[in-house]
């Protein structure tokens, strides 16, 4: 299993597609740090508007935590594409190079085959949330220092520097198991076709429509809302609460493993399945 992991490791790493996503997010992120270096009172003046009114405030507040934090809000939605470009590739993109039948003439069998794959997968998935880690919270940190963090969502919680990186650590593990899901369900649509267009596209369409459903209050929507694994995407927040609801965070992890164990059950039927004629 490690050497068929290894192998799709290096197929991996010698496509041209899976240096786009890390160039694009390395991109963005750097792009983030340079507009809030330059900008950045401003927009702390304006996250704190309605807080300052009533206390006085002071502190380093533009920190590195509070660019890892509003990187990662930002990117949780867009990251799902950078996984898909590549993970789409890699069963279609056997069909495509003609390169099935010599890979399954090897003495594996398919369902090894498939679970090399489907790790690979979520190496590349974990791998480009590290990226979004180090380039967010360790530049940002490097750049801005430390300091509180201000969370604003439903009101204003201030968690002091000493209890802050554990829950990136949670809020970055729950990223990946996140990713790992999109990961799984690419890989599913990666088994049924030849081209990895088809797959890429399929992916994001499906991410794109669950994500409208999930942020939607209308009655209509909350039957379905709860079988749908981009309801549970966005609650790494759920890190940076006051008070940490571990049960609750544990639950949507728990859910996101589900579907990834779903899809992945399915992908490997389907290989199994398979009429390999390329």
């Amino acid at each position: 299993m490690i050497t068929l992991l290894s192998i799709e490791m290096y197929k991996i790493l010698h496509k041209w597609r899976t240096f786009i996503g890390v160039a694009a997010l390395a991109g963005l992120i750097i792009l983030f740090h340079i507009a809030l270096y330059i900008d950045g009172d401003h927009y702390l003046e304006f996250m704190t508007k309605r807080l300052s009114q009533i206390f006085l405030i002071e502190g380093n507040f533009l920190n590195g935590y509070l660019i890892a934090m509003q990187v990662l809000g930002i990117l949780y939605v867009h990251l799902p594409f950078f996984v898909t470009l590549v993970t789409a590739d890699l069963f279609a993109g056997e069909a495509t190079g003609g390169t099935y039948r010599m890979m399954l003439t090897r003495p594996y069998s398919r369902a090894k085959v498939a679970v090399s794959k489907f790790l690979a997968a979520q190496v590349y998935a974990i791998s480009l949330v590290i990226v979004v880690a180090l380039l967010s919270l360790g530049l940002g940190l490097v750049v801005f220092g430390t300091g509180e963090l201000i969370v604003a969502r439903d009101g204003v919680v201030i968690l002091a520097k000493n209890d802050i990186l554990w829950r990136f650590a949670f809020a970055y593990g729950f990223a990946f198991i996140s990713m790992g899901t999109v990961a799984a369900l690419s890989c599913f649509f990666s088994s049924m076709v030849e081209n990895a267009i088809g797959p890429i596209i399929s992916t994001m369409a499906v991410i794109i429509v669950f994500l409208i459903i999930s942020s939607f209050d209308a009655s209509i929507f909350k039957a379905v809302k709860p079988y749908l694994f981009t309801t549970y995407m966005s609650d790494w927040r759920l890190c940076f609460d006051e008070v940490v609801d571990f049960s609750a965070l544990m639950r949507s992890a728990l859910i996101l493993l589900g579907h990834s164990v779903f899809f992945s059950g399915i992908t490997l039927i389907i290989f199994r399945r398979k009429d390999v004629l390329s």
